[in-house]
């Protein structure tokens, strides 16, 4: 079973500075902090996401993450940092027995079993613009992973972090272009396809407790 950490430790360290060590694609980032050992589980990280929408629109996004090993990962999060200019409640649907959490621009979910080396978990969510934001919405997501040793399951998020347990970061960056109609819109403009609601339970609603997007 897994146990899980509070946005305290999770958000708290994703807050670090990213440092970035290899380049999947032009819109991927695979990023780790702390000392440069390999990880415990590597991921690979695919997300499909909403391209284009309009001012105050919606954008939904897609998040599969697939252990490589070469251990079964425990004590992860799927997620990432959502972006700037968002409302600060969201819908979102995971594995049965997901939980999630939302703070700042840090959105972490986790369940309650540990992934096997070539299983995948997965995460969906549907975010809504406030009507002032424009240009670019740019979000980074994936999975924070953190390297915890047997017999190290029941240490408090303190110890942990006095210990310095290693953590790790694979996450994608994507774009999605926030499209404001012109003041007078002709024959030739083609306004962004609508963003399908997502309606999972209503249990899976969450707000951002620092409202601060």
């Amino acid at each position: 079973m897994r146990r899980s950490f509070s946005l305290l430790l999770a958000g708290g360290l994703a807050a670090a500075p990213l440092t970035v060590t290899g380049q999947a694609s032009a819109a991927s980032t695979v990023a780790t902090t702390g000392p440069t050992a390999a990880p415990y589980s590597n991921f690979k990280i695919s997300v499909k996401y909403t391209k284009r929408t309009k001012r105050g629109g919606k954008m939904t996004y897609y998040v599969r993450a697939k252990n490589l090993g070469p251990h079964y990962a425990d004590y992860y999060y799927i997620g990432g940092q959502l972006p700037k200019g968002v409302k600060p409640t969201l819908r979102w649907g995971g594995p049965k027995g997901t939980k999630c959490e939302w703070a700042g621009r840090w959105f972490w979910c986790w369940g309650p079993l540990a992934l096997e080396k070539g299983k995948t978990d997965w995460l969906n969510f549907q975010l809504t613009l406030k009507s002032g934001t424009k240009g670019t919405a740019t979000a980074r997501l994936g999975v924070i992973s953190f390297d915890v040793d047997q017999g190290m399951e029941n240490m408090s998020e303190a110890e942990l972090k006095r210990l310095g347990i290693k953590h790790h970061y694979d996450l994608k960056t994507v774009k999605t272009t926030i499209v404001s109609p012109p003041r007078n819109p002709g024959r030739g403009w083609t306004p962004p396809p609508p963003v399908k609601d997502y309606n999972p339970p209503a249990s899976h609603e969450e707000s951002n407790t620092k409202k601060d997007t």
